[in-house]
């Protein structure tokens, strides 16, 4: 008696490297969701940032209402929240207890892997920004100017962040890149035009406007609060930050 060829035979193989990557992106921003401590610097603080500071007469923001002020700058700082702080402590981590080395052994190729968090942020960023956009809205926020300036800022500013958060946890101890990454959240938080107007640090905000959340800032408010055309000055620091972030990230990283 002969047996027919198994029609339903398994076929054990990879899945496509397209679905690898949606699985892998789907994971990360599970895991990022459901992180208490990740929530409150992606979600929590921007959020309080914006209905604090819009509210009290806190900070002189200039002719104006705060909001308008205030909303493209909290904008810029869940990008940074997200793309660079988060990212960089959560890879740090994963890389300290050989998460990233076991991923690196699976199928999915290293730039899967990275292309799948870059995913995550991004999702992670759409949800920051309909919230913000939302909560701003309420409190009497006038946006204006062109949405595609507005998202190549964004598209770019994330880049830029990616890059130094990766490279920051590629190279650094777990340990030390937590401490890292908060501090340069709070000195760019203060220092950065997200809150304060860069014209309030005298001589200093020359240096301090080519820092990439002073350049995604200045290039938001630009557009959002006055209209203005795409900003290509604001676009090629975060541009220049992107790459020279992202090049170091890939030369530097350890996985180990």
């Amino acid at each position: 008696m002969t047996t027919a060829t198994g029609t339903y035979a398994p076929r054990p193989g990879a899945a496509p490297l397209p679905r690898m990557i949606a699985a892998q992106a789907a994971l990360e921003t599970r895991m990022l969701l459901r992180n208490g401590e990740q929530l409150l610097l992606t979600v929590v603080i921007p959020t309080l940032l914006l209905v604090l500071f819009s509210s009290v007469d806190i900070v002189d923001t200039g002719a104006g209402k705060s909001v308008d002020f205030l909303a493209p700058g909290i904008l810029a700082l869940a990008v940074m929240s997200t793309a660079f702080t988060g990212q960089a402590i959560a890879t740090g981590f994963e890389r300290r207890y050989g998460v990233l080395k076991r991923l690196a052994s699976s199928p999915l190729p290293r730039w899967g892997l990275m292309a799948a968090k870059t995913a995550s942020v991004l999702a992670t960023e759409v949800l920051q920004v309909i919230l913000l956009t939302v909560i701003a809205f309420a409190l009497g926020w006038s946006p204006h100017g062109n949405p595609f300036a507005v998202l190549l800022l964004l598209v770019l500013g994330t880049a830029a962040f990616s890059g130094l958060g990766l490279l920051m946890a590629g190279t650094l101890r777990a340990e030390a890149t937590l401490a890292a990454a908060n501090l340069v959240f709070l000195l760019l938080l203060v220092g950065g035009g997200v809150i304060v107007p860069l014209d309030k640090f005298g001589g200093a905000q020359h240096v301090l406007a080519l820092l990439p959340v002073s350049a995604l800032s200045d290039g938001l408010r630009g557009v959002l609060q006055h209209g203005s055309g795409t900003p290509w000055a604001d676009l090629g620091i975060l541009a220049v930050w992107g790459v020279l972030g992202l090049a170091a990230a890939g030369r530097f990283f350890r996985w180990e």
